[in-house]
């Protein structure tokens, strides 16, 4: 997991992470607290219904949100694109604050007086597009029960909704809403896009502020590298020499001629000024050593069509330090295992 083309998400939980801890660290808390009686109905303090989405008032409520938001968020934006999930952010967040502000009006009555703090509503629209287009990956089963890879944020999803109840699970009803009514396009808002002039300012002046979103490298090595176990740069050099590096690539086909060519060199014995010395007594200047047998064109072609994927010089290498053409195919077949 990285945050590789997921631009928006990472600033979004950045701003976050930041706004739920200045807020904490300054002790304003009790501005971002959204209440119909008496902050809505007797003070008009309307604009509590935007800036009651800005911040968290705890760490759990935080640190849960942050956990989903980086399962789900992150294959949501890579599914949708950057302008159209920062889109779908402005959206979903208008349209919950309306609901919010309905159901505080209808539902006032019955209990439902305030709201948690925090962007509930936009994690669980957030959630409900991840359970929509994000197909699971495995499946398994527990006392007969099926689950998938998605159960896990699913449990973390339904721990922020229970925590304080009845707030949090109004908004977390209402942000599912939202997806919902985002989702069915009843009124034409998937087609909604940033304007060019804010994403300009965006890419200009917020995106470097995010770093690299690129990820981090990985070395296809099976065991690690001995210049990085404490032994001296000699030693290190040494065992990298005599020792074949075993990685957990491909073998590609360029590798195995490679090492069907040095094994084909090291069978047909001597060292490099021994073998000069021999071409240069019998005549050969094709590479070919006294005592090596000439394979035939025909043997050549055979082994061609049966190794497609092996060059002619590897294939003329196995033939010439074996024996027939069934030496050969061995040869070939050992070294493609190996």
């Amino acid at each position: 997991m990285s945050f590789e083309y997921a631009s928006v998400s990472k600033g979004l939980m950045i701003s976050l992470a930041l706004t739920s801890i200045v807020v904490g660290v300054f002790d304003v808390k009790h501005y971002f607290h959204l209440q119909l009686i008496p902050h809505i109905s007797k003070y008009h303090q309307y604009w509590r219904l935007a800036l009651h989405n800005i911040a968290f008032a705890n760490s759990s409520d935080l640190f849960l949100a942050e956990l989903i938001l980086y399962q789900d968020g992150i294959q949501v934006e890579r599914c949708f694109g950057s302008l159209k999930f920062a889109s779908f952010l402005v959206v979903s967040t208008l349209l919950s604050t309306l609901l919010e502000f309905i159901s505080l009006l209808l539902f006032h009555r019955v209990g439902l007086n305030h709201l948690s703090s925090g962007p509930l509503t936009l994690v669980f629209s957030i959630l409900y597009q991840y359970s929509r287009i994000i197909p699971p990956i495995y499946e398994f089963r527990v006392f007969g029960v099926s689950f998938n890879n998605k159960s896990f944020i699913y449990a973390l999803g339904i721990q922020l909704a229970v925590a304080r109840l009845p707030g949090s699970g109004a908004a977390a009803l209402i942000g599912i809403l939202a997806g919902q009514i985002y989702r069915s396009d009843l009124i034409n808002l998937k087609s909604y896009r940033l304007g060019s002039t804010i994403v300009n300012l965006s890419t200009r002046f917020l995106h470097p502020l995010l770093g690299l979103n690129r990820p981090p490298r990985r070395s296809n090595r099976a065991f690690p590298d001995p210049s990085r176990r404490g032994t001296s740069s000699r030693q290190a050099n040494t065992s990298s020499q005599d020792e074949e590096v075993v990685t957990t690539a491909r073998p590609s086909s360029t590798g195995m001629d490679s090492r069907i060519r040095a094994t084909a060199a090291a069978g047909a014995g001597g060292t490099s000024v021994v073998r000069d010395w021999v071409q240069g007594l019998t005549g050969r200047g094709d590479g070919t050593t006294a005592g090596v047998r000439i394979p035939l064109e025909s043997e050549i072609t055979e082994l061609t069509n049966m190794f497609p994927d092996i060059s002619r010089e590897a294939v003329i290498g196995a033939l010439q330090r074996s024996r027939n053409v069934e030496g050969a195919v061995e040869t070939l077949l050992s070294s493609q295992i190996s």
